[in-house]
């Protein structure tokens, strides 16, 4: 199973953040919208990333839930019908919930960084460090690390769990909040 190695950030400033990220790749991104459906499942994340073009993927991955670069592992599987598919698996596991968000993508090494304006959450950032077979956890960690530093993303900003995760728990917050 392929994996990689992630980090999810907070971001105050996305205009800094986006001139740190085109100087390092030397490119002004490429944007991308998506629309994540994520299905109830027993272990690890089930997802159907809609790419809103007529394409997608159906993608499972288990990585845990801390803040800081944590190995990910996860498998593919492309889709040229993602609204069918999107039916079939909402009768058959039932949905957990969805996520909106343009992302802007920028290759940095093996490394894809995210630029990620979330719908109900705001800005964030996502560094992939697409592991190569010979490397260790070890490597993608500090390749992650080398590359917080150098865009300028601070260890209070880490945040952990998925953004499913952030708004389902903004969600029960607000419930929360309603009842007492």
């Amino acid at each position: 199973m392929p994996s990689n190695v992630e980090i999810k950030a907070k971001v105050s400033d996305m205009t800094q953040f986006a001139e740190k990220a085109s100087k390092l790749s030397q490119s002004e991104g490429t944007i991308i919208r998506q629309h994540d459906t994520f299905f109830n499942c027993s272990q690890g994340r089930l997802k159907l990333r809609d790419f809103m073009n007529g394409s997608g993927q159906l993608i499972f991955y288990e990585r845990p839930d801390t803040d800081g670069p944590k190995l990910s592992r996860y498998s593919i599987s492309p889709t040229n019908d993602p609204q069918s598919l999107r039916n079939v698996l909402s009768d058959a596991l039932g949905v957990k919930g969805e996520v909106r968000k343009e992302r802007r993508l920028f290759l940095i090494g093996q490394t894809r960084v995210h630029l990620d304006t979330v719908e109900g959450l705001g800005h964030y950032m996502e560094l992939e460090v697409v592991m190569r077979p010979e490397q260790t956890v070890e490597e993608g960690q500090r390749v992650a690390e080398d590359l917080m530093q150098q865009l300028g993303v601070s260890q209070q900003s880490l945040v952990t769990g998925a953004y499913m995760d952030l708004l389902l728990k903004g969600q029960k917050d607000k419930t929360n909040t309603h009842l007492n």
